[in-house]
């Protein structure tokens, strides 16, 4: 697997008098988390791959502040939030496209008040989008034939409505679909939402991503299927309480397709 890729900033490509197609919006966990980071691998593979026009905004991106305005420190959300909407504005960008629910939601439901005004997509939709626009082809290859669960984000699928999106993708990988009992406008968080991620768990006798793991092994999936890099950790830590690492695997939608085409 090649790890040439190319990731022009906003910077570079203002530089050359060019506007990108889209921005890609990394987030804090896409960058900095080592799991989630072969997310993002994942995700510029595939852009790379199907000639998408591109670019980060590097050291430029900040926080959107969504755990700070979840914790209750809306202060601290409106400034982070005022930054990059400085930034972004001064970029003039229009579409951007993000790998963590967390961001997109924010982005998209909470900066327009604040003078932010963009089309925010997730990378499932955005993928989607490329495979009905025929820009980019699927097959199952490695993974056909195999049983797949899909889990949906708090902040993708209730709080934005978006279920079908990661499913048809799923789907293109002639795969099994298995859908857990609580799933779409029923699902389960993973535990990790609302900044949760960030804090001790509260007192109780099971941790939310042990249970949620137990909702996912009930259909015997080979992989379970994320749309979030929170979500992807909780739920491969709920795999490992459950002793099933060598059994089930968590991926993320985009690394499905990126491996099904051995990028």
């Amino acid at each position: 697997m090649s790890e040439s890729l190319v990731v022009p900033t906003m910077a570079e490509m203002l530089a050359e008098g060019k506007q990108p197609e889209v921005l890609f919006w990394v987030g804090c966990a896409g960058s900095f988390d080592d799991r989630a980071k072969k997310i993002t691998k994942a995700f510029v593979r595939i852009l790379n791959r199907t000639n998408v026009s591109f670019a980060v905004l590097g050291t430029e991106e900040s926080c959107t502040g969504d755990p700070a305005k979840r914790a209750g420190n809306e202060f601290l959300f409106q400034m982070q939030a005022m930054m990059n909407i400085e930034v972004l504005n001064a970029y003039e960008a229009k579409k951007i496209v993000t790998a963590c629910p967390h961001c997109f939601n924010t982005l998209k439901n909470e900066y327009p008040e604040l003078g932010g005004n963009y089309e925010v997509i997730h990378h499932t939709e955005f993928l989607k989008s490329l495979i009905d626009d025929g820009r980019l082809t699927v097959e199952g290859g490695q993974f056909k034939g195999k049983k797949i669960t899909f889990h949906d984000p708090c902040y993708l699928g209730r709080a934005n409505k978006v279920y079908e999106a990661p499913r048809d993708l799923i789907q293109k990988l002639d795969v099994e679909l298995v859908e857990m009992k609580r799933s779409k406008s029923n699902g389960l968080c993973c535990g990790a939402g609302g900044a949760q991620m960030f804090k001790d768990a509260e007192p109780g006798n099971k941790e939310v991503n042990v249970l949620r793991t137990e909702d996912a092994l009930e259909v015997q999936p080979d992989i379970i299927a994320a749309g979030c890099p929170f979500c992807n950790t909780m739920l491969t830590d709920g795999i490992k309480h459950a002793h099933k690492e060598g059994e089930v695997k968590v991926m993320d939608v985009a690394e499905l397709i990126a491996n099904a085409q051995d990028l």
